[in-house]
């Protein structure tokens, strides 16, 4: 498909588009014009007679009603604030080589330049119309400030869309490869210009935003009456729309892949690659690495630099990814920022409101952390508050500590507490020899447990047990946590220079992309496990906490990583035998009778 027939599939669509408008416009304006001419018809003395002026009486209230309905629905879809991507905006001075580049491109695709430039925390660029007053006032026209600009002004088109672009393709991609990626993307901004394709998508963005206010919940019982009626007609047009307001889309891309085929084809099937690798890497660094740091409330600044280490591991363990760590000694993209770490550090706090629900700001609660401080204030912490969260539950069943010559007389915490407890070769429940179980508060209607019989079907009756006082315990502590919605002091503790990116979003709604699905009671009591596990080799045996840029919080004997415990701890945990484990202990030296420091 050439750039013309996307451009001509783009047009035709857009113009279906606006004949449903016109289409429920005419619906609208046809009672008043019925109305108009049985008036009409009486004052010229042609439309006389009882039932004429029935139907005069009933018309004309009808089609003042539908006329105000009509106005009302116009006025909502028209003040409707249509929904905006939550991103970093990249103002021109902070990163003048930049705009410059894709002013370059543009004027080399012959496609109106963006009108402005945004980060998002994720492998993706796409544009985004933000011309609707409730997104700010447009950016004010600029010359550019190229060679040979004083011949030919370059002016951003006040109307054309803000280019997204994603922070990670920043900092892993070359500046050449960038530039090959974006090429589809900023010459999207050509079909963009065309009257007919925006006008057909300000109706369609209108309608999308109609409807998510009328599902906004309210308390009045009449607005909520009337805005059902409006989210329905917005809905029945919406649904008029979808097939051809699809198709616009795909004539828009198809025609502005076309165009920029021209445009540094060579290098953009490099540059795919290297799309697809970021990706992989992203994923992995942001649930491996950056969501354990969240959960405790400690949030990685500087997620991008940590996604080029992430890759770099990743090339160099990957056979299929030789040669990709060669080009780190070309320019990256994000020289063309004049303080990139700062950018880095808005993208990362953005990164863990957008998948975690942070606040907007840093906090006593919510601080930021270095990749240095990593290992001991995120993995050795979260370590010991699972390992003390895990002797929590079992005083709270009266288990008693370990027994034997070798136990200490103070009774602190020990790991042989917890294998003793959960080694179960007879498949009987526990016994409590030192004092009955002291009761659990009950659990409220909003904490989520994920003690399901399903999930533990396949452990020892003690396992089950503590998984599931387990997912208890944590699930009261999150429903315990006060909710901290960001205010303008707590973004002010931000970078000044930085709007809150997440003003128009309703921070209820937080997080937008979860990275991961609940942790089921199986998967907390394994985790609790290794936690207990890892404090006594730090404890006992100088073991140190690490991280492994592509699998998380990693325990690290005389430097090196340890083995996998994961089949260790599932043959204790699926059928109470610690044998496997206590040879692990024995072999790294170990002592699983010694106390532990607890957080």
């Amino acid at each position: 498909m050439g750039v013309e027939a996307g451009a001509q599939i783009a047009r035709a669509r857009a113009l279906v588009v606006l004949r449903v408008r016109s289409r429920a416009l005419a619906v609208a304006l046809l009672p008043a014009a019925v109305a108009v001419i049985l008036l009409a018809g009486a004052f010229s003395g042609r439309l006389v007679g009882p039932g004429w002026d029935a139907a005069r009486w009933v018309l004309t209230p009808v089609a003042v009603l539908v006329l105000l309905a009509a106005a009302g629905i116009a006025l909502v879809v028209a003040r409707a604030r249509p929904a905006m991507s939550p991103t970093v905006p990249i103002a021109e001075e902070a990163a003048p080589d930049l705009y410059r580049m894709v002013r370059d491109l543009a004027d080399r695709l012959e496609v109106p330049a963006p009108s402005a430039i945004a980060l998002t925390p994720d492998c993706d660029s796409w544009l985004e119309d933000r011309t609707h007053p409730a997104h700010g006032p447009p950016p004010a026209e600029e010359h550019d400030d190229i060679a040979g600009a004083g011949k030919h002004p370059h002016r951003r088109h006040p109307a054309a869309p803000v280019l997204v672009i994603g922070s990670p393709f920043l900092w892993w991609m070359r500046v050449g490869e960038l530039r090959a990626v974006l090429a589809p993307v900023v010459a999207g901004t050509g079909p963009s210009a065309h009257p007919d394709i925006a006008a057909a998508r300000r109706f369609v963005r209108g309608l999308d935003a109609a409807v998510a206010v009328a599902s906004a919940p309210r308390r009045d019982p009449v607005s909520r009456a009337v805005l059902a009626g409006v989210g329905w007609v917005a809905r029945l047009l919406l649904r008029s729309c979808r097939l051809p307001a699809a198709e616009l889309e795909r004539g828009v891309a198809a025609a502005a892949a076309e165009r920029a085929q021209a445009v540094d084809y060579g290098l953009r099937i490099v540059a795919q690659e290297q799309v697809g690798l970021a990706y992989a890497g992203w994923d992995r660094l942001l649930t491996r690495v950056a969501l354990p740091a969240w959960r405790m409330g400690r949030w990685p600044s500087r997620l991008d630099a940590g996604v080029v280490a992430a890759l770099t591991e990743l090339s160099r363990r990957d056979r299929l990814a030789e040669g990709f760590a060669s080009r780190l000694g070309e320019r990256p993209a994000c020289d063309l920022l004049e303080e990139p770490g700062t950018v880095d550090e808005s993208a990362s706090l953005l990164a863990a409101r957008l998948f975690h629900g942070g606040p907007a700001g840093p906090g006593p609660d919510w601080s930021p952390v270095d990749w240095s401080e990593y290992p001991e204030e995120v993995v050795d912490r979260k370590w010991r508050i699972d390992a003390a969260r895990l002797h929590r539950v079992l005083d709270t069943m009266g288990v008693r500590p370990a027994a034997g010559p070798a136990a200490p007389a103070t009774g602190g915490p020990t790991l042989s507490r917890v294998v003793d407890h959960l080694t179960d070769l007879t498949g009987e429940a526990p016994p409590f020899p030192t004092r009955p179980p002291e009761p659990l508060p009950p659990l409220n209607e909003d904490e989520d447990v994920h003690a399901d019989e399903e999930d533990l079907s396949g452990t020892t009756p003690r396992s089950a047990d503590l998984a599931a006082r387990l997912s208890a315990e944590l699930a009261r502590e999150e429903a315990a946590a006060t909710p901290r919605p960001p205010t303008a002091a707590s973004s002010a503790a931000g970078s000044p220079a930085t709007p809150d990116p997440l003003a128009l979003w309703d921070d209820r709604a937080l997080p937008l992309f979860p990275l991961q699905p609940p942790r089921t009671a199986r998967e907390l009591l394994a985790d609790h496990l290794t936690a207990m596990i890892c404090c006594a080799a730090m404890d006992t045996a100088g073991a140190m906490p690490g991280l492994d840029w592509l699998d998380g919080p990693t325990l690290l004997h005389n430097g090196e990583r340890t083995a996998d415990l994961a089949p260790k701890i599932l043959t204790l945990i699926e059928e109470g035998d610690p044998t496997p484990l206590r040879a692990w202990l024995a072999e790294l030296g170990i002592r699983p009778e010694k106390p532990v420091r607890l957080a």
